[in-house]
């Protein structure tokens, strides 16, 4: 049985994760997620392999966004408004469906705006460490896989 409790953890370090790999790399599109209990992976268009150094660059930025405890702020808003607000940043390569006209978004501020109807934690201190266990960049794709732990 799957604790909830670390899911919601780990899906909110995809989040952290995915504004350190902007941070870094500038990767601003996700084309895949997934998350299994304390384990989760990002999926982002890339179009070169990145330095291991890289790699670590973004753990540490993530985790110290984690350490800077930021507040996870989710809120609602009308779809139009938010495409006008924040542009086409808050979306992923998976699309929203049409007839969805509110959308979830969350924002740690200075870090990641997404739009998400997945549960998360109130802040990014509730995540605790990240440790980033392997990556995989599939050139012929265009795809750099980040996997994680929490």
């Amino acid at each position: 049985m799957v604790d909830k409790d670390i899911e919601v953890k780990t899906h909110t370090a995809l989040h952290v994760v995915k504004g350190a790999t902007q941070k870094v790399l500038g990767a601003k599109l996700t084309t895949g997620v997934y998350v299994n209990g304390s384990n989760g992976r990002l999926v982002v268009a890339l179009s070169r392999k990145p330095t291991d150094d890289e790699i670590e660059r973004i753990e540490k930025e993530a985790n110290e966004c984690i350490n800077r405890n930021q507040e996870i702020r989710i809120f609602e808003m009308d779809r139009k408004e938010a495409e006008q607000k924040f542009g086409d940043i808050i979306y992923d390569a998976f699309p929203v469906p049409a007839h969805i006209t509110m959308l979830k978004i969350v924002y740690i501020e200075g870090w990641n705006i997404n739009c998400c109807n997945k549960n998360h934690t109130q802040t990014t201190g509730e995540v605790g460490k990240i440790k980033v266990d392997d990556f995989r960049f599939r050139g012929a794709k265009g795809i750099l896989e980040i996997s994680f732990k929490v």
